[in-house]
């Protein structure tokens, strides 16, 4: 099976930058493997989605804000979830796409190949979007957790169980 792993965020807005934190993290052990593709969805999302055609799992990478827990809480969604919350926006603005919005316009793109039951979400809650680079101490923990459950997620496929 082939795997898509999607960073989202924007990595000089502190916190907000931890999904392309997460992709980055990972290119240094999957970069060269054929069956996982890593897309950095900071500043091109819209682009990046035609490469999402032929992958059988979709991982997404965000921060989460306001979402009532402290920095670093790590969420994951199941893929009934991630189906539920997708937005179809025709006003969409190109630089600034969003993991449900991307998933609206993957889903027209992939067409029949679009993995509806094989898409999860890793959201990190943050509070702090200001102008800065670099993630404050409990959302860098969080990535790292992330990282980990990633990898195993990888692993988990290769030896034929589902995610």
């Amino acid at each position: 099976m082939n795997i898509a792993i999607m960073g989202f965020g924007n990595p000089v807005r502190s916190d907000d930058g931890v999904g392309c934190h997460v992709v980055e993290r990972l290119r240094a052990t999957y970069g060269g493997r054929d069956n996982v593709s890593l897309f950095d969805m900071g500043t091109s999302a819209f682009e990046v989605l035609f490469g999402l055609k032929g992958h059988d799992v979709i991982i997404i990478v965000d921060a989460v804000l306001n979402a009532n827990e402290p920095d670093g809480t790590v969420f994951r969604l199941p893929a009934a979830a991630i189906q539920a919350a997708i937005v179809d926006d025709p006003m969409v603005f190109l630089h600034s796409l969003k993991w449900d919005q991307a998933l609206s316009y993957a889903k027209k793109i992939m067409q029949d190949d679009f993995p509806e039951d094989r898409i999860y979400a890793y959201l990190i809650a943050v509070s702090d979007i200001r102008m800065e680079v670099g993630l404050s101490a409990p959302v860098a923990q969080a990535a790292e957790e992330v990282v980990r459950h990633i990898e195993n997620d990888i692993a988990q496929n290769s030896h034929g169980t589902h995610l």
